[in-house]
C-alpha cells in the first residue's frame, strides 16, 4: 500500500533528523531499508510547517513497523491511503509486492512534488537555527 504522511518535526529534532539523513542511519534496523532515506528525499515541506511524502508499506496497519522510527523524529499528524485499496494487487492478493514496481500514485506523486519546498533544505535551515540559538 501507499500512504500519504503528514507529519511535523518534533521541537528540538531537526538536528538530528539531518544528521540521521546525512549518516544514513535514519530507519537503521527496520525491514524497510532505504525507503527512509527515498521518503526524505521526496518529501516536501509546506508553510505550515508540516512535511508530506508518499510512503510504500506493506502492513496490516498502516505504517505499523514504520512508526517507532518515524516518531522519534516526527509527530505523525495524518496517514491516509493514497489510492483506491479495491485496485492495489498487493491489497487484493494477485501480486504480492506490487507496490514496489507500481506507478499507482505517479500522479498523486507529480502534485506533491508542487507543494511547498523541497524538505532537505528546510530541515537544513531549521537545523542550522537550531544550532544558533542553542537548541
Amino acid at each position: 500500500m501507499r500512504y500519504l504522511v503528514k507529519a511535523q518535526v518534533k521541537p528540538g529534532q531537526a538536528a538530528r533528523l539531518r544528521r540521521a539523513i546525512e549518516q544514513r542511519t535514519l530507519g537503521r534496523g527496520s525491514v524497510a531499508g532505504g525507503e527512509y532515506l527515498r521518503n526524505m528525499a521526496e518529501a516536501r515541506g509546506l508553510a505550515d510547517g508540516t512535511v508530506r511524502w508518499v510512503e510504500v508499506c506493506y502492513c496490516a496497519i498502516p505504517l505499523e513497523e514504520e512508526h517507532p522510527y518515524w516518531e522519534e523524529y516526527f509527530d505523525l499528524l495524518d496517514i491516509k491511503n493514497a489510492h483506491n485499496c479495491s485496485q492495489c494487487k498487493d491489497l487484493n492478493g494477485t501480486e504480492p509486492w506490487a507496490c514496489a514496481d507500481c506507478d499507482c500514485t505517479v500522479r498523486l506523486e507529480q502534485t506533491l512534488a508542487t507543494w511547498g519546498e523541497d524538505f532537505l533544505p528546510k530541515l537544513d535551515q531549521d537545523a542550522d537555527n537550531m544550532r544558533e540559538h542553542g537548541k
